[in-house]
């Protein structure tokens, strides 16, 4: 694809993560770039600060005048409704449409691509991948899942000769790309309306391993995992491998390790997100670190200065008798890991926690995981399944069904609607408010800060 001869660019979905970085990447580029998306959020917001103009109302007349010129470039996302009328009306006359995934690939073959991938952890792992290799001076684009809160962003711009990417199982997505350099941080089950079984997901993962080319043609794994590679560079937090970290200290709520290359330790680094499946992401970053030759203490001022990613175990309030963190958790792997960094963090404390099931066909298929998860938490809040791209069909699931299967007393769980939560809350005696999940759960953040500067600090 020559962007050259592209200069509009019409983003069917824009507030998506992944969509707004490409977006952001085409209007740092000089180019032409508005959209549609169906609500403001804090993410569009920024990009019309940015300058890019996006329109709210499923109308096409809403659409520039420019949707029909030849150098005018149309990127959707899977998640557009079908019925959208401006998605049905460009469908039938656009003249140049793409899938966000391949519009991606087509960029990253412009350089070196390294691609992350994983059922969990690859926006931890990128973002702080990203970071290292910024700070060490390399001509690099970056496309985060998430919103990096050392850039403020979902890309990182620093030049073009390496582009570093998620690579997405959902759609098959990460089947358009051809990296040069890959590393799967996970191998779990989901996306189960892609992936009804495990094995169909696995050889979707060992086909898109299997695209990799020179030069580097390299794949990193973690060796905890089931996936098997002949050539595979292995790390590991366990186990002996080719990278592994080890030696885990924890000093005044703080923690350090110890990083293994090939050749060297590297003795007390600072882990910059506590939990031990951060450590499982920070070690496949200065895995890849190591072998593109970064030096040690290149890695270490950036584990030092590494601020995390929004929604991934970030605390938004924190004092002697409250603390608040939110999470993106969505999956019951995730939500066992979350819970156990903070029993970790905060031994003994209370934990409250307001989780939002995403998709109906996840909640369902994991609804025993799920409640086996939630049973971690001292008290309960279950949102209503937020649906996402998904539509109920033939069969009734809804977040009832999952609160009856988590063992708890019926005073520690409840249902609640987003509306309602802080009457709820201000009602319950916790020392730790957890909220979790994928879908618009994050509207509740403003609003459960804001009680709590005001009733904590009145006691």
């Amino acid at each position: 694809m020559n962007f050259n001869k592209i200069n509009f660019f019409y983003f069917l979905g824009i507030g998506g993560i992944g969509m707004s970085s490409i977006a952001r990447y085409f209007h740092f580029m000089g180019k032409k770039v508005c959209g549609h998306d169906k609500n403001k959020t804090y993410l569009t917001q920024k990009l019309e600060e940015e300058g890019i103009s996006i329109n709210y109302r499923d109308c096409i007349k809403m659409l520039p005048e420019w949707i029909h010129s030849k150098e005018c470039l149309i990127v959707y996302t899977p998640a557009i409704p079908n019925d959208n009328k401006q998605w049905i009306y460009l469908k039938k006359y656009g003249k140049n449409i793409k899938k966000r995934s391949k519009v991606l690939s087509s960029i990253a073959k412009n350089g070196i691509c390294i691609a992350i991938g994983g059922t969990h952890g690859k926006t931890t792992t990128c973002a702080l991948l990203g970071h290292i290799l910024y700070n060490s001076g390399f001509s690099i684009t970056a496309f985060l899942g998430g919103i990096s809160e050392n850039y403020q962003s979902n890309i990182i711009l620093n030049g073009s000769k390496f582009f570093l990417v998620e690579a997405d199982e959902f759609d098959r997505s990460f089947l358009h790309l051809s990296p040069n350099i890959a590393c799967v941080t996970s191998f779990d089950q989901d996306h189960v309306d892609i992936y009804p079984k495990k094995y169909v997901l696995r050889k979707a993962y060992l086909s898109f391993l299997k695209k990799i080319k020179k030069p580097y043609r390299k794949v990193f794994l973690l060796q905890e995992e089931s996936l098997i590679l002949k050539n595979a560079i292995y790390y590991s937090i366990t186990k002996k491998a080719n990278y592994y970290s080890n030696n885990i200290l924890t000093k005044e709520n703080k923690w350090y390790f110890d990083f293994h290359t090939p050749t060297e330790t590297w003795k007390s680094l600072p882990l910059p997100i506590p939990g031990i499946h951060n450590l499982k992401n920070v070690t496949a970053a200065l895995s890849i670190s190591d072998y593109l030759k970064i030096n040690q203490e290149k890695v270490r001022e950036s584990l030092l200065s590494f601020q995390g990613i929004k929604r991934r175990y970030y605390i938004h309030y924190q004092s002697k008798r409250k603390v608040y963190i939110d999470d993106y958790a969505h999956h019951p792997t995730e939500i066992n890991f979350l819970i156990k960094t903070v029993r970790d963090c905060f031994p003994g404390k209370k934990i409250l926690g307001i989780f939002q099931p995403h998709l109906f066909s996840r909640t369902k298929f994991f609804e025993e995981s799920f409640a086996k998860s939630l049973e971690k938490l001292d008290i309960l809040i279950l949102l209503d399944i937020y649906p996402a791209r998904e539509f109920l069909l033939n069969e009734i699931i809804n977040s009832n069904s999952l609160l009856k299967k988590v063992k708890m007393d019926s005073n520690k769980k409840e249902l609640s609607t987003l509306s309602n939560v802080l009457k709820i809350i201000e009602k319950k005696h916790f020392d730790i408010i957890l909220t979790i999940g994928a879908g618009d759960i994050d509207t509740l953040i403003t609003p459960i800060k804001k009680w709590l500067y005001k009733n904590d600090l009145e006691k």
